[in-house]
């Protein structure tokens, strides 16, 4: 039987646009190389989707007319291959979902900072009274709640996977924080190829549409070319015309010759001066009112996981930062810290150049608590700038060594530059046995 649909990865994404699909008259056929969650087999037959696990049946794949793949899967494996060779479009999650929208789309990309930044933009909208999803590469499937109802407002996050899928998708607000490298193991270790995947997200705008980019970024500022009207951000730089700067502790916003100044923020750190500027434009942008914005930034409330404070023992503060898995992320937390820090790093490790944070280790952390499979390469490559650095083989003896190791007034930052996998299931499962141990001390 002829298959219009065939969704690749039985995850949040693929489930989701395997119930659209569905609901929009068209025939699908769901198939994973792994093993399907018992919840997810489940929502599959209650939909009457046939699905398949442990293997892919390329006769069944090549008779589809279009193929919605995980943003896990790499393009270059060889079923992607073949099925781009039979003439089939492949597509992201993203770009399936977007066909079945009216909803006015503002999309955020960004080596770091999307997170907080799609929170931040979607609490200002709902304190607006708006309706508003927010999904993407956070929280909910936009697939699976665009198969319940349509919104007037979407919010995604969208990392550089799911832009790779995307043919027509066209965000009427797009937000490009920065881009560091990255992944770059999907991009054959190729810099520029990655900095094509984030700028994929301006690609179908037209000059009616707004793209809000980061003109401190050299890699945005070499690379950008669009046909939306560009506004860009900045810290201490002037802007001639539409545009905020941050100056004198204050974000300053000038659009269309309408001023708005924004002085107190809840989220603190030079990065998130990035976020709070380019959120509020967003919002402005989609008429939400100057004191609404403000009030919003105040009573923000960042995501766990993210510079989220857990605890103070006797005088020692405890910072869960898991989800930090990459070097420049691990930047932003370091920055953000005023006080001298104990610093837990570690995991599988992406390809980590330990050049670009050796300055601000320098300048800020006291002591490196090595966790995880990369510990040889920190412990090479910092034990010349950093003055003790222990080794422990469990999060236990991480947080009971730091406790040590630390005075009062001191913090312990969970920051680990790297990914999860060898001792964690997901950046999630690591920083909550963090905060486990930190409440047992």
């Amino acid at each position: 039987m002829e298959k219009q649909i065939v969704i690749l990865g039985a995850g949040e994404s693929g489930v989701g646009a395997a119930i659209l699909a569905k609901k929009k008259g068209l025939k699908v056929f769901v198939s994973d190389s792994g093993i399907i969650t018992k919840e997810n087999k489940k929502v599959l037959s209650n939909n009457e989707i046939k699905w398949e696990e442990g293997k892919h049946t390329m006769e069944k794949i090549l008779q589809a007319k279009e193929v919605v793949k995980s943003p896990g899967i790499p393009d270059d494996i060889e079923i992607i291959q073949a099925i781009k060779l039979a003439g089939i479009s492949v597509v992201s999650e993203v770009e399936f979902a977007f066909r079945y929208t009216k909803a006015k789309v503002v999309a955020i990309t960004g080596s770091n900072g999307k997170t907080t930044t799609t929170l931040l933009v979607g609490h200002i909208l709902k304190k607006a009274g708006l309706d508003v999803l927010i999904a993407g590469n956070i929280g909910v499937g936009f697939a699976r709640e665009i198969a319940n109802r349509d919104y007037s407002y979407i919010v995604l996050e969208l990392s550089s996977f799911q832009l790779d899928g995307i043919k027509e998708f066209k965000p009427n607000v797009a937000i490009i924080l920065n881009i560091t490298p990255d992944h770059l193991n999907r991009y054959e270790n190729d810099f520029s190829k990655y900095i094509a995947s984030k700028l994929r997200i301006t690609m179908n705008q037209q000059k009616e549409d707004v793209l809000i980019y980061n003109r401190d970024d050299k890699q945005i500022k070499a690379n950008l070319k669009t046909k939306a009207k560009a506004i860009p951000i900045s810290i201490n730089k002037q802007i001639a015309g539409n545009g905020a700067v941050y100056k004198n502790n204050k974000i300053n916003i000038n659009l269309n010759n309408k001023k708005m100044t924004i002085q107190e923020l809840a989220l603190q750190g030079k990065h998130n001066i990035y976020n709070s500027m380019a959120a509020a434009i967003a919002t402005r942008i989609l008429d939400v009112k100057n004191d609404i914005i403000r009030q919003s930034m105040l009573d923000f409330q960042n995501i766990e996981h993210r510079l989220e404070y857990v605890l103070t023992v006797h005088g020692i503060d405890f910072i869960n930062d898991s989800k930090a898995t990459n070097v420049n992320a691990a930047w932003y937390a370091l920055e953000s810290m005023t006080k001298p820090v104990i610093w837990i790093v570690g995991g599988v490790d992406k390809g980590n150049d330990y050049d670009e944070i050796s300055e601000i280790v320098k300048s800020r952390v006291k002591a490196i608590i090595c966790l995880g499979e990369s510990t040889k390469k920190i412990q090479k490559y910092f034990n010349k700038i950093v003055g003790k650095i222990e080794t422990v083989s469990s999060m236990e003896e991480a947080v009971r060594s730091s406790y040590q190791l630390g005075d009062k007034g001191d913090v312990v930052l969970l920051s680990p530059t790297c990914a999860s996998f060898d001792m964690f299931d997901n950046f999630e499962h690591r920083g909550q046995e963090f905060k486990n141990q930190v409440r047992k001390l």
